[in-house]
């Protein structure tokens, strides 16, 4: 839903005892989609987003430090909104959970009205205790890592990623993956282009999929088939080298023939042609930072063959990788 200016609804839910920046960072980086940007190039606003905040009662909540913030609204009197993110708590959630009762429920029930919801670092905590996480993908922070795994075992964890995105559930890891999963949504929600312009005029980093922790999966259409899943995490922990099919077979133990069946069946793609999608947005985010070399670029995803990795990065983006440098790449001598 959109208010009557075309922006998209988000309310940014802020609980008490956690960390102020996993609340501040996403609604500014929401706030500035669109509109920061136009300003710094002498152009009109355009924001994107309609950014409110809430609590549980609509009182002020009390950061982990001590700095108070009130919020615009109570739960139970937000509107309809797009997008629910919730920001973080404390550490352990045996010690909190119990004063933020309210939440959970309240989250299930938006996501099954066909709210998107984002948890940051602890915060994902109120997605997990309302049972969306169960079977999905998921990430916090590694420092509570294990203290989560004993608490939600049916949650698929994967605190080596960043940015998690499963059926409409996205979490973020530390405190201040807050501003990449806000990043990654105004991506989702506005396109590309609007996503690198926010980056740039906030001086914040794109995420980015690689296996430093900036990997976001899945890359295909949501789906429940957890051998397909997990052939899809090895693609990508891969791609800059070939992947035969005979390989995802054996590792999943399955047929080849039945592997290939169902990873089409479950991602709309065969192996071959969606490991070809992460590794257009690893060349994306090299080419963002300014890399130099096209040749290099394509050998570090997984193309010894420069001319047809071209090839496939048009395909992908409507673009050649020298043209997308030009238009979103960092310029030389700009801030890192």
């Amino acid at each position: 839903m959109t208010d009557a200016e075309g922006r998209q609804k988000v309310a940014i839910i802020l609980v008490n005892e956690g960390y102020a920046s996993t609340a501040v960072g996403p609604l500014e980086v929401f706030a500035s989609a669109g509109a920061m940007w136009n300003e710094m190039r002498g152009t009109a606003p355009e924001p994107r987003f309609e950014v409110t905040t809430a609590s549980i009662d609509g009182g002020p909540v009390e950061s982990a430090y001590g700095l108070r913030i009130a919020p615009d609204h109570a739960l139970a009197d937000l509107g309809p909104v797009d997008l629910a993110m919730v920001s973080a708590s404390g550490p352990m959630p045996e010690d909190w959970m119990q004063r933020h009762a309210a939440l959970p429920p309240w989250i299930g029930d938006r996501y099954a009205e066909g709210t998107l919801v984002a948890g940051v670092c602890s915060g994902v905590a109120f997605l997990a205790e309302a049972g969306l996480l169960d079977g999905r993908r998921a990430t916090t922070h590694w420092g509570v890592a294990e203290a989560f795994r004993s608490r939600y075992p049916r949650v698929r964890w994967r605190t080596d990623l960043l940015i998690t995105e499963d059926a409409g559930l996205f979490c973020g890891g530390g405190v201040n993956a807050a501003s990449d999963l806000g990043l990654y949504l105004v991506e989702r929600f506005c396109g590309h282009r609007v996503a690198v312009e926010t980056a740039r005029a906030l001086l914040l980093e794109m995420p980015r999929p690689s296996q430093s922790g900036y990997a976001i999966l899945p890359l295909s259409r949501p789906h429940a088939d957890r051998q397909v899943q997990q052939a899809e995490e090895h693609l990508v922990a891969n791609l800059h080298r070939d992947v035969h099919t005979q390989e995802l077979a054996a590792l999943v133990g399955m047929s080849r023939r039945n592997l290939v069946r169902r990873f089409k069946e479950a991602t709309g793609a065969r192996p071959g042609a969606y490991l070809q999608m992460p590794r257009v947005a690893a060349a994306r985010s090299m080419l963002e930072d300014g890399a130099t070399s096209i040749a290099q670029v394509a050998l570090a995803v997984g193309y010894a063959d420069t001319a047809f990795f071209r090839t496939v990065f048009r395909r992908h983006t409507g673009t050649t990788p020298a043209a997308y440098r030009a238009r979103f790449g960092r310029p030389v001598g700009a801030p890192g």
